[in-house]
Parts: structure tokens; sequence; C-alpha cells
């Protein structure tokens, strides 16, 4: 008996605000760029790729470029999409005694 496997997308799952939310809460404190930039690409894609790239003032093509395994966005392309997709960026102190 064969067993079918499918490619598993984080997008699928993302079906509420809260979801991508916490989704990119994760991602942001695991800290790492490569990371981040592919979690926002996702959430991207959830968004809608052509909308975020029109909202956040860039071509389609350059932020599929600069969100893809290869790419190095500047922050401001992060921050951009980032307000495009209806979120805000925020730090917070560590807590007592973590330092990273």
């Amino acid at each position: 008996m064969a067993v079918k496997t499918s490619k598993w997308d984080i997008a699928e799952h993302l079906d509420t605000e809260e979801k991508i939310a916490l989704f990119l809460e994760a991602v942001f404190e695991d800290g790492d760029p490569a990371t981040i930039a592919a979690a926002i690409g996702d959430v991207a894609r959830v968004h809608g790729m052509t909308q975020i790239a029109k909202d956040a003032g860039l071509s389609r093509e350059n932020l599929y470029r600069a969100l893809s395994a290869e790419g190095n966005p500047e922050f401001s392309t992060i921050m951009k999409v980032i307000k495009a997709m209806g979120f805000d960026l925020s730090v917070t102190p560590h807590k007592p005694g973590v330092h990273a």
C-alpha cells in the first residue's frame, strides 16, 4: 500500500489574524533573519502577494524576490510589508535576568 503525501504549507493554517500574529511572534522570538523573512512571505501569501505589494509600494516581483529563501530584504521593506499586512511591530524588554 502506497502512502500519499503532500507538501505541508503553513499558509493553509493561518486562517485568522490571531494565528498569524502568534506565528509571527514565535518567528521573531527565534530571531533568525532568514526565517523571519520567509515567515513574512508566508503571511503575505495568505493576504495576497499582489495586494500586499501594491499596499507596500513594491513590485510583486521585488516582493517575491525579497521574501524568497535567497532574499535579503532591507529592514524598510520588512516594515512596509508588515504595515501592508495590517500589523505593527513592537519591542518589549526581556524578562529580568534573561539576556539573548
